[in-house]
């Protein structure tokens, strides 16, 4: 995909739609083809812009393009086939048709549609960078790890797809039903690939996810467990929010003048806070007496928000994820994850490493050289998590 996707989520009610439509006005007013689409169920991105959308594309203004994603529709259509072909598989292995009608209703399934309308948009478009205007964080956070959770489910039901799942139904279809199995697995060979293509998107190092947050010390704290939930699936965070400070005073005085500066310091020593986040610069937007709906307002809470920089310049290059080095006789996996307080878990199973933070689970498969080793220890650094791994002499001969 040749356009830049930029994901805005936070917690409700921060203002992440109007940050999300102003940075796709500001990129279209520099002369770049841009499309905001928003996935939150609330669809106020039409309320901030001031025109009607639809799931298709409309053109606000030159170069701006603004859609909202209907999950229920997408329901109602595209899925409905495929649990069909679902139903079709699970009746055949012998469950209950009672029973394959409920494990085929999946949670999830309207916020992974919504995910795969956007890559279409993305990919379909002619545009230089697609902002997504996303649910509330917590929601955004289950959208994003549906991918590689509907494919591991795929995997333990119709292990390696195509190939295992046509000779599967091959073997249980009987007489006269052959091509029906044959569709089957078809269908379901082109979710596994629709769901490694999400996964790849998400992960690429031309998406990026903004969180947008107000500077209070709840919404600071949940910040941070969002930043190590994204990196725990590897997807990056380019930068960091704060909407709606207070206006700076000055040397006024009064009480007014006094109340105003004692928030805003309050704000101020939150920020500093989150400044060691690895995300880039924290840019903040001070808040503005009246709302900001439509292309002009947009345009001047862009102006506060990116001066004169380029708004798809985030936080820098990349960090991997994970990266193994070799230090005297063994190896150690760094895994960079920004911990801080969340409760940290590691245990082996087989051959991956599973890592759990705050109740997240990440299943990291381990590359052949480690599966021969035995972990010897792990420590938390600035860097992030380090695993010791020593070469097992029982394992290493074979």
């Amino acid at each position: 995909m040749s356009a830049r996707l930029l994901l805005f989520t936070g917690k409700g009610g921060v203002g992440k739609t109007t940050l999300a439509a102003a940075t796709a006005a500001r990129l279209a007013a520099g002369g770049r083809k841009a499309l905001v689409v928003s996935t939150d169920p609330a669809h106020s991105l039409g309320d901030a812009l001031d025109v009607p959308l639809g799931p298709e594309p409309t053109e606000v203004d030159h170069g701006l393009h603004a859609a909202l994603v209907d999950p229920r529709a997408l329901v109602d259509g595209a899925w409905r086939e495929l649990r069909g072909h679902l139903r079709t598989v699970l009746a055949g292995a012998g469950v209950d048709e009672l029973d394959a009608e409920e494990l085929t209703v999946l949670p999830g399934v309207e916020e992974l549609l919504a995910l795969a309308e956007v890559r279409r948009l993305a990919e379909t478009g002619p545009w230089e960078a697609v902002v997504v205007d996303c649910g509330p964080t917590a929601e955004t956070l289950r959208l994003l790890a549906l991918p590689e959770a509907f494919a591991g489910y795929l995997e333990r039901l119709f292990p390696t797809h195509r190939r295992v799942v046509r000779g599967l139904l091959a073997g249980v279809a009987g007489s006269g039903t052959a091509e029906r199995w044959d569709a089957t697995a078809d269908a379901l060979g082109r979710l596994a690939e629709n769901l490694e293509r999400l996964r790849d998107l998400l992960t690429d190092p031309t998406t990026a996810v903004r969180l947008v947050l107000t500077p209070e010390r709840v919404v600071a704290a949940e910040t941070r467990r969002t930043v190590t939930a994204l990196a725990l699936q590897g997807i990056r965070v380019d930068g960091v929010v704060a909407n709606r400070l207070v206006p700076d005073p000055g040397t006024g005085a009064g009480p007014a003048a006094d109340w105003l500066r004692t928030r805003r310091a309050e704000q101020h020593a939150v920020l500093a806070e989150l400044a060691d986040l690895g995300t880039g610069r924290v840019r903040t937007v001070e808040h503005r007496a009246a709302e900001p709906v439509g292309l002009p307002a947009l345009l001047e809470i862009a102006r506060g928000l990116y001066g004169d920089d380029d708004p798809l310049e985030g936080g820098g290059p990349r960090t991997p994820l994970v990266e193994l080095v070799r230090e005297d006789d063994d190896y150690v996996l760094r895994v960079a994850l920004a911990v801080g307080d969340s409760e940290l878990d590691l245990a082996r199973v087989g051959d991956d490493l599973a890592i759990t933070l705050d109740g997240r689970r990440k299943l990291i498969a381990l590359p052949p050289l480690l599966r021969r080793c035995l972990v010897t220890g792990a420590e938390l650094d600035e860097t992030g998590l380090a695993v010791r791994f020593a070469p097992d002499p029982e394992l290493w001969m074979r």
